[in-house]
């Protein structure tokens, strides 16, 4: 029984922003308790990021979507629907890079994190994503059925989140069946709450696609001039060493590995960052106190947003609007939390052992 090889599961996540790659470590953690051997398929800082992560696990570069977002809200939409000759150009690739992957590397299983090409008629595949529901305004009703018949193509659909009144994805979670299994995985983090002195009065979390990652920057660090308290800043720029710098009051870091940044979340006292998804779920598991600046355009994040802001969760503003005195609002919301849930991994993955 021993000798069987261990059963090979690629694990693809998207490359945007490092919210994917991120929620993934603890499913390819999970993978490895459970004897599989993952092999990690991305590109770009996603594929960085897990490979400093798992050093010693294969893996491979993907085709790359290379989406850039536009630098006003308003454009966003549109600038995402020019992208689109060339995203389904890239899925196509995908693809056809799967069907080669999944014979030379001997896959067998997948689970992709909303990529939309890493599939196979052959072995089980599984797709995970916490928007059934897509949100972009009047067209919404088009973008979640574009979605769901791209979803339709996998086994399984597996949602990060809680069903019900514990959900943090709001309507964004909920569907009323896709025609494949769904199933509600509670969320994801690969971070643990600890108790720790805080240090830091303020960490500002930086992430997601450019150029609207470094128009944050810009703006946060001009109104951190007044700031008067202890801060961190961790800007989310995957290149080389995780390095460190500080001037007055203000320490930066370009990025840091999980272990790092759990201890600096958990040694902060209010997190300041956008309203992805990830950063959501990690922060409700650490039962912390945020405010939040959704990428402008992006209709999910600001529905993330508004809905923590109305449940007295996480207050937040525009992008344009934020100041630096804002964060005096914190104390007046309840901060995130998170149901304890654990995930039956081994019955989860039993899709994995065979078709």
């Amino acid at each position: 029984m021993h000798n069987q090889p261990k059963k090979r599961i690629l694990v693809a996540p998207l490359n945007w922003g490092l919210g994917h790659a991120t929620r993934c470590i603890p499913l390819i953690n999970a993978l490895i308790a459970n004897t599989f051997e993952p092999v990690i398929a991305s590109d770009g800082i996603a594929l960085k990021l897990l490979q400093k992560e798992f050093p010693d696990l294969e893996t491979i570069e993907l085709p790359s979507y290379n989406i850039a977002y536009s630098k006003k809200a308003q454009f966003f939409k549109l600038k995402i629907l020019q992208n689109s000759p060339k995203l389904i150009k890239a899925i196509n690739a995908e693809k056809k890079v799967t069907k080669t992957i999944v014979k030379t590397h001997r896959i067998d299983g997948i689970l992709s994190d909303n990529r939309f090409g890493v599939y196979s008629k052959h072995i089980p595949c599984v797709f995970m994503t916490h928007q059934l529901k897509v949100l972009s305004g009047s067209t919404t009703w088009l973008s979640t059925k574009m979605h769901q018949n791209i979803i339709k193509r996998f086994d399984e659909c597996w949602v990060p989140d809680n069903l019900g009144d514990d959900s943090l994805s709001g309507e964004l979670g909920q569907s009323d069946g896709i025609g494949i299994p769904i199933k509600y995985i509670g969320p994801l983090s690969r971070l643990k709450k600890s108790e720790h002195t805080i240090k830091y009065d303020l960490m500002v979390l930086l992430s997601g696609p450019e150029p609207q990652r470094t128009l944050l920057q810009n703006l946060l660090l001009k109104e951190l001039e007044t700031y008067k308290g202890s801060a961190l800043v961790v800007k989310g720029v995957i290149d080389g060493e995780s390095k460190v710098s500080k001037s007055n009051n203000i320490t930066n870091y370009n990025y840091m590995t999980s272990n790092a940044l759990e201890k600096a979340l958990n040694e902060s006292n209010i997190i300041l960052s956008r309203s992805g998804y990830t950063t959501v779920m990690d922060l409700a598991k650490l039962e912390k106190k945020a405010f939040f600046i959704p990428t402008p355009g992006q209709f999910e994040q600001e529905y993330i947003a508004k809905r923590l802001d109305q449940l007295g969760y996480v207050p937040s503003c525009n992008q344009n609007d934020f100041k630096i005195e804002m964060l005096d609002t914190v104390k007046n919301y309840k901060g995130l939390t998170l149901t304890e849930y654990s995930t039956n991994y081994k019955k989860l993955f039993n899709l994995f052992k065979g078709k």
